[in-house]
């Protein structure tokens, strides 16, 4: 992995290229699965899930990771496109926490006890919309049915809106087991705040990291979105300077996508509003330039972090995976995802939650699992998502590894990828030869067209509505 990490280290000398840009930003996956959600089907039931639950456990047993979903948001963000619901009326979660409870139990007895759970992350919606008492019954659920680490060498994090910061709060968190935090900030303009209706000020975020690290959580993640009404270089740069001070250990800087025919919440910002497309690349480029000036690593797609964070470390080893979650060090832990639309990885299989609190009272009411659709990859999708996940994690590919792993000849299987990443070579996106295809620093935003090469469901949809690239 040491090219893929010179590689990296040549992002603090990338150039922009508006016209390549422009012509390589069209829609596509972020490929936090391959294949993708948009391929899961409800032949993948209950009983399959079931299935490959039971298979996991058997020889040693992988360690688990374990996603929980807390759908509910006391204020719409404009520009949101989770599953949520967004109430003032905090005794609506408590329903919904019941049959979660219910779920952890049901989910638990799948897998066997010995199994460790390395990985853990309460994702929203807003997770501390909830009441103390409710976070603490929650994770006392979860610690009876798994088995949660109590050394602290767990990766436990959540999801933290600084405005449903309580006091108290934070040291309840960490109380339970947290180690990790993301806040969400976006921006700290109040021009941008107002259009997006997320009111929150410096300080007060601010204060919320300070006071995580005077508890001892290990590693903070700020979350950043350009892209977003009444935006320039100027005010984004503002924020941006606040938040390397303030210095978070990661950095996850989104392109916002607005697509108002798909998120009813966007249809509130108005699009004469939001930057041109020249615009945000200009927002997009003094960003990257500003953070690596500052010492933080370009990670990939939208994420940076500290050489001392296990996100750096982990891509500089090889060992840097992709998720539901984003970018993840844990590869080797089964996913098992909890509450309603959370999607989970169980062996060869990707499977996903009903997506309605109805229809999740419905099945958990019934005594049964919330899965309702997923896919098992066969070997040409495991063979797919280990050139997608090499690509996207590290820009670098062994094709010699590939090989050994899959029984193939590279050449001869992608002759067809190759031919067309011929072309993005000529360009300058990448550099191919016989035993290696690498990511140049100029295709590094774009190394989701450079994954695109490589989905063969891709080539076969009419039409899919993705987030653009840049």
């Amino acid at each position: 992995m040491r090219a893929a990490w010179l590689i990296i280290a040549a992002m603090q000398r990338l150039s922009f290229d508006p016209a390549l840009l422009a012509r390589y930003d069209k829609s596509g996956p972020r490929y936090t699965s391959y294949p993708t959600a948009v391929q899961f089907h409800p032949g993948f039931d209950e009983q399959a899930y079931r299935a490959q639950a039971a298979a996991t456990n058997r020889g040693e047993g992988r360690p688990l990771s374990l996603y929980v979903h807390l759908p509910f948001c006391a204020r719409l963000c404009f520009y949101c496109a989770c599953n949520k619901i967004v109430t003032k009326n905090r005794s609506r979660a408590a329903p919904y926490l019941e049959r979660l409870h219910e779920e952890i139990a049901l989910q638990g007895a799948l897998f066997d006890p010995a199994r460790t759970v390395d990985q853990l992350h309460w994702g929203g919606g807003t997770p501390t919309f909830i009441a103390d008492d409710e976070m603490r019954a929650l994770m006392r659920a979860t610690r009876e049915h798994f088995r949660l680490r109590d050394d602290d060498r767990g990766e436990y994090s959540i999801e933290v809106d600084p405005r449903e910061v309580r006091p108290g709060t934070l040291a309840l968190l960490r109380e339970l087991g947290f180690n990790r935090l993301s806040l969400g900030v976006q921006d700290f303009d109040p021009k941008v705040q107002a259009a997006v209706n997320r009111i929150q000020s410096e300080e007060q975020t601010l204060g919320v990291l300070r006071e995580a690290r005077a508890l001892g959580f290990r590693s903070i993640n700020m979350d950043l979105i350009y892209g977003l009404p009444h935006q320039t270089v100027a005010s984004f740069t503002r924020t941006l300077e606040t938040v390397i001070a303030a210095s978070p250990d990661r950095l996850s800087v989104f392109n916002y996508a607005h697509l108002p025919e798909l998120f009813m919440p966007q249809k509130r910002i108005r699009a004469e509003d939001l930057p041109s497309p020249q615009a945000k690349l200009d927002i997009l480029q003094a960003t990257i330039e500003r953070l690596t000036a500052s010492g933080y690593e370009y990670i990939g797609m939208d994420h940076f972090a500290r050489p001392d964070d296990e996100l750096a470390v982990a891509q500089r080893s090889g060992s840097l995976y992709r998720n539901f979650q984003g970018y993840s060090t844990h590869a080797d832990c089964d996913l098992v995802g909890l509450g309603i639309t959370a999607i989970g990885k169980i062996g060869e299989t990707y499977s996903q939650n009903v997506r309605t609190l109805e229809e999740y009272d419905a099945r958990i009411d019934a005594g049964r699992l919330a899965v309702f659709r997923g896919i098992e990859l066969d070997a040409d999708d495991r063979l797919r998502r280990d050139v997608i996940t090499g690509l996207i994690c590290h820009f670098t590919l062994d094709i010699p590894a590939v090989e050994r792993t899959h029984g193939i000849r590279f050449a001869e299987y992608f002759a067809p990828e190759l031919a067309t990443l011929a072309g993005m070579a000529e360009d300058g996106l990448v550099a191919l030869s016989p035993g290696r295809i690498d990511v140049l620093p100029a295709g590094m935003l774009l190394v989701r067209n450079v994954c695109m090469v490589f989905d063969k469901y891709l080539r076969r949809q009419q039409e899919q509505r993705y987030s653009r690239v840049i």
